[in-house]
């Protein structure tokens, strides 16, 4: 088995680690217990392309228990952890190819030699293994056959959408982030709490005073926006669409532009998926002490040449902060390179949350291994009945219960005749 990872001798403290998320992935592991003996995946090559935490960690031992070959990268250069890579290679005997802080061609070279196993099944977040995976069967390198693969985030889903639409996606798609069990609370709770943890632990700043202003309204920014209010912060929300705009005023913050409120925010946190978020303009107005953050997939929000642009220098502050000189004589600092922060900075999304998210992957490549290929190749939704599966099983889990609907009550809601 080969495998590229920083320290092998990392891979102990890396299986307490997976093992200590295990301990709070009750839903993921109860799937390993009912698919571990009739291994559906037995036979059925993977190739992951996720941030390898520990929370992935759990997921991959669940697709192994199922009888799947895997090998596996990281799917951003700064959130490898480094010692969950090692156990992986070491203790799961899986074809890891990751470490934290590879160049762009380390991040490439990566993916293709997670590529070689020719997988039926691909597991994707932002879909640069899926373009690649396009990139070798349109060159006629891919000996297959390649069932489908699915997508865990909102950029990817972006991205797959857009090739269907132009005519260019060649295998089907399960969008797992469209899943209300993984959107409603990955991206809600999930990345709320992390984004926040990854600016604190870069920082360590009173967010209670400060005014943070998160661009973009979908789900990652309700949830910044809901933690940094429950920290004492005054929000501003900056939007492009005049829904989301209208839901952050009436939730209680403030909306405005990007540009104006580039002289009083303190934290600034992009969140939209798309590029140059924060511009030139932008930074030439920001107050002394600005810190810049990105909780979005790829590092385009903030645009990075437009700060250097701005700036007459830069150093490194800590690991995970870099300080900008600019041009008018304020500083303002940088986390992560402008990656993910509750990543680059942080552990990433709690265990309990990322259960739900990886329960819906597992099923997902089922779902994907079974069809043999059959599935068309469109970008395909979760089934309600499984979103409402996960859920079930969660809130057991949390020894929570729930009404249920007598027959009179189903009668009533399915039929239209009883009226006033």
């Amino acid at each position: 088995m080969e495998y590229r990872v920083k320290d092998i001798s990392l891979a102990e403290e890396g299986k307490r680690r997976i093992d200590w998320a295990e301990a709070h992935m009750p839903v993921l592991v109860a799937l390993r217990k009912k698919y571990g003996e009739t291994k559906p995946l037995k036979g059925i090559k993977v190739a992951g392309c996720l941030h390898v935490t520990k929370e992935t960690g759990v997921l991959v031992r669940t697709l192994k228990a199922a009888g799947a070959e895997i090998t596996w990268c990281g799917c951003n250069p700064l959130s490898t952890q480094d010692d969950v890579a090692a156990s992986l290679a070491k203790h799961e005997g899986i074809g890891v190819f990751a470490s934290r802080g590879v160049s762009t061609k380390e991040y490439y070279d990566d993916i293709h030699s997670a590529m070689n196993l020719n997988p039926h099944v691909t597991i994707d977040d932002g879909a640069d293994l899926t373009v690649e995976m396009h990139k070798s069967m349109e060159a006629g390198k891919l000996k297959g056959p390649l069932y489908g693969g699915t997508e865990e985030t909102t950029t990817g889903v972006i991205r797959l959408r857009a090739m269907q639409k132009a005519g260019k996606l060649l295998f089907p798609i399960i969008a797992v982030n469209d899943a209300e069990t993984k959107h409603d609370f990955d991206n809600v709770y999930g990345t709320g709490q992390s984004a926040l943890d990854g600016i604190i632990r870069a920082t360590n700043v009173l967010l209670s005073g400060k005014s943070v202003v998160v661009a973009g309204y979908g789900h990652v920014g309700k949830g910044i926006a809901r933690r940094a209010a429950g920290l004492g912060a005054n929000v501003i929300v900056t939007e492009v669409d005049p829904i989301a705009a209208l839901k952050a005023k009436l939730d209680g913050y403030s909306v405005s532009t990007m540009n104006e409120a580039a002289s009083i925010g303190d934290v600034f946190v992009t969140t939209t998926g798309c590029k140059d978020v924060i511009v030139a303009d932008d930074i030439a107005k920001m107050k002394d002490g600005a810190i810049l953050a990105n909780a979005g997939h790829f590092n385009v929000e903030i645009s990075i040449p437009d700060l250097e642009k701005q700036s007459t220098g830069h150093k490194e502050v800590n690991q995970h902060t870099m300080q900008y000189n600019l041009k008018s004589g304020n500083r303002v600092y940088l986390i992560g390179e402008g990656r993910l922060v509750n990543l680059a900075a942080a552990e990433g999304h709690p265990s309990e949350v990322m259960d739900m998210s990886f329960a819906n992957q597992f099923l997902a490549v089922l779902k994907i291994a079974a069809s043999k290929g059959t599935m068309k190749p469109l970008v395909h939704n979760i089934d309600k009945a499984q979103d409402q599966e996960i859920a079930m099983a969660k809130l057991q889990a949390m020894g929570v219960t729930i009404d249920v609907l007598t027959p009179e009550q189903k009668k009533y809601l399915e039929g239209f005749a009883e009226g006033t």
